[in-house]
Parts: structure tokens; C-alpha cells; sequence
């Protein structure tokens, strides 16, 4: 096997300082369900309006086993009449609040690796939602580690991080950069419907960081060699989110309507993804004349357990082991493109030189990413 251009030397986490579990958000929302049901008793009784059902523990965590999260605010998710984060207003000369969250991971990935900030010369800031347009987040945190050479924002859903770091090592293959931070700074309870009790329990915030650096720029058995990626995408409707600039040029636009938040057809996405998940990795194995044996940790998308399951017996042909594809999503909740970064932060430990390892991501395009890497 021979060795590519670029090495993965070094991951950084941010987890925000709150967590919410299920029976805390399970309370606010039937609390909710309880006022909105008692202010049209009229109508619900009349048959024209349909009353909203409560949530419970038991369905959230047999539905995506998921059983906490980490948020940036409490607060606002936790009063009915909000139910969602709130956060102060910054000036535009203040270090905006993604930005922020991302310098975190940013300089945990430079730290663990002993790299200096200047030295980096590409920043790529590979989210699910941007906090503006403009300037680019990714410039932003540019400017606050006082890094060099440029930097952009890109978004390709759950998918950005696996797609943000194919870009990375491209940018080094080819002589563009020589070492490349990926940051996702997902702050995702911020477009999730905290009234839909369907999805109401989906979602938490973090952000995480992928140093990638020129392979004689490295050190010595640190980290993985990038052996090879790929990238799929095809288009569905069945994982959305209308918010956008085109809103308030729309005739009768809702600025509240449920669209402009995260909304999803569950029961689509889990039997369409899963497979195609599946065969994704299995060929992108296959291409590169390794077995699905072979590969010692599966560090899947976290977004929900069962998905995650059926995923690892397909590849495998078998369960997986917990060792084979640890899940964080159990206390981080889907956290979407930061998510299988985070397991490979958490769970990077044990594997010898050598020792191969398969960072994947799914979600909405739809879009497909895996990356073979191998334990330096």
C-alpha cells in the first residue's frame, strides 16, 4: 500500500458546557404539547385541529439511542413558550459565536499535534449551517488563530466533514497547501424544531477539527495516513431545510413555518441511506484491495443507532463490535458533520501502526463521504 501525500496528524473536540438529557427535554415538550392542547380544546374536540401527543424517554432513545446531548443553551430549549437556544447579539467586531466554537477545536487538533497556528495555510470550515453568508466563518477563524495562506466555508450536510477533508488532502496532493484545518462548528439545536416530536430530540451542538498536514511535514507515527477517499452524492428532498436569503422575497413568507427549520421523512432517509451506505464503503474497500475484515474501527455518522447497525452488518457481515464502531451519539446526540469526527477523536486509541480505520459520513444531498485511513 502505498503511502499518499497527506497525513491526518491530529483531531480536536469542543463539547459545549451544558447537556440536556432525555427526561429534561421530554418534560419541557409535554409541558408544550400540554398549553398548546389546552389553548384549542375547542378545536380539538370540534375534530378541526388535531391534538399533539406527547414524548416520552422510552421513544426517543428506542427510536435513535440517543439519550442526552450537548447544547449551548439550556434555557431557551427548556421553556415551552421558546423552545429553542437563545443567544446574546454580538457586535460585528466580536468574535462570532460559531467562530468561537471552532477556534476551540481548532487549537485542541493544533495543540495535540504540536503545530503552531501560523503555520497553517488553508482553513476550511465544513459545516451543515453557516451562522451568515458572509464574511466566511472559516476567514474568521483565519483571522482569530493568526493563521495564513486562505481559508473558506463549504456545506455538503452531515457530510462536510469527510467532504472538507478529501478537499484538504487534494489541496496538499497538489501543491495548494501544506497543512489544512477542517473545522465543523455545528451548532445544530439552533435549526431544529423543538415542537415537532418526531425530531424534536435529534440534534446537539459541537465542533471538532482534522489537522491535515504534507506527509515529510509530519511527525514521526503521528496520527493516520490519508490512503484514500470518496464521495457520493445524489439528490433527495427527504432531509431539508428552506431557511435562506430568498425567504423574504417569497409572496405569504413564514419566517416561522416549520420548513425554514431541520425537517426530515425518517422512515425514507433509513431505507435508502443505509444501504447505499453500505455498498459505498464496501466498494470504496474493494477499490483499494482491502478486505471489510481487515479494517480494525468503523468511525460512522452518529446519527442514529439502529442506522448505524444495519450499516456495520452490512459492510461486515456481521454485528460490529463496540470496539469496531464506537457510538457517541448516545450522550452527544447527532451533532451531524462533527459527529463521526467525534468518535474518531474519542475512540483513536489501541490501534497499532499499520492498523486501518474507515471515517464515514451520510446524510442529506443525499450525500455519501468515507475515508480510509491507516495508523501511522
Amino acid at each position: 500500500m502505498s503511502h499518499p501525500a497527506a497525513v491526518l496528524s491530529a483531531t480536536g473536540l469542543f463539547t459545549p458546557p451544558f447537556s440536556i438529557s432525555n427526561e429534561e427535554l421530554v418534560a419541557a415538550f409535554n409541558r408544550y404539547v400540554a398549553q398548546y392542547n389546552q389553548e384549542h380544546a375547542d378545536e380539538i374536540a370540534a375534530g378541526s385541529r388535531a391534538a399533539l401527543a406527547e414524548s416520552s424517554s422510552e421513544f426517543i432513545e428506542k427510536a435513535s439511542g440517543i439519550r442526552s446531548r450537548f447544547v449551548m443553551d439550556t434555557e431557551g430549549i427548556l421553556n415551552p413558550d421558546i423552545m429553542h437556544p437563545v443567544f446574546a447579539p454580538r457586535s460585528n467586531d466580536a468574535l462570532s459565536l460559531q467562530a468561537e466554537i471552532g477556534v476551540a477545536a481548532a487549537r485542541d487538533a493544533l495543540d495535540r499535534a504540536g503545530v503552531a497556528a501560523a503555520d497553517i495555510d488553508m482553513i476550511v470550515v465544513a459545516n451543515s449551517n453557516m451562522q451568515r453568508p458572509y464574511p466566511a466563518v472559516a476567514v474568521e477563524i483565519q483571522h482569530a488563530l493568526g493563521a495564513g495562506g486562505f481559508a473558506f466555508d463549504m456545506n455538503v450536510a452531515c457530510s462536510s466533514a469527510t467532504f472538507g477533508l478529501q478537499t484538504a488532502a487534494d489541496a496538499i496532493a497538489n501543491g495548494s497547501a501544506s497543512r489544512v484545518l477542517v473545522v465543523s462548528a455545528e451548532i445544530c439545536t439552533a435549526h431544529l424544531n423543538f415542537r415537532d416530536r418526531d425530531s424534536h430530540f435529534i440534534f446537539g451542538d459541537a465542533a471538532t477539527a482534522l489537522l491535515l498536514e504534507r506527509a515529510d511535514l509530519a511527525a514521526p507515527k503521528q496520527g493516520f495516513n490519508v490512503v484514500s477517499t470518496r464521495l457520493w452524492t445524489q439528490f433527495s428532498n427527504n432531509i431539508r431545510n428552506n431557511a435562506g436569503f430568498l425567504n423574504r422575497c417569497e409572496a405569504d413568507n413564514d419566517p416561522l413555518a416549520a420548513d425554514k427549520l431541520f425537517v426530515q421523512q425518517g422512515r425514507k432517509v433509513f431505507k435508502e441511506v443505509c444501504p447505499a451506505v453500505g455498498e459505498h464503503i464496501v466498494a470504496h474497500l474493494s477499490a483499494q484491495n482491502i478486505a471489510p475484515e481487515a479494517v480494525k474501527r468503523f468511525w460512522l455518522h452518529q446519527a442514529n443507532r439502529s442506522m448505524n447497525d444495519l450499516i456495520s452488518r452490512r459492510v461486515l457481515g456481521r454485528d460490529a463490535t463496540p470496539e469496531e464502531a464506537p457510538i457517541i451519539l448516545d450522550r452527544y446526540a447527532n451533532t451531524s458533520s462533527a459527529g463521526s469526527v467525534i468518535a474518531l477523536h474519542l475512540y483513536q486509541d489501541g490501534l497499532q501502526s499499520g492498523d486501518l480505520g474507515v471515517l464515514s459520513s451520510f446524510g442529506a444531498g443525499y450525500s455519501i463521504g468515507s475515508v480510509i485511513l491507516e495508523k501511522r
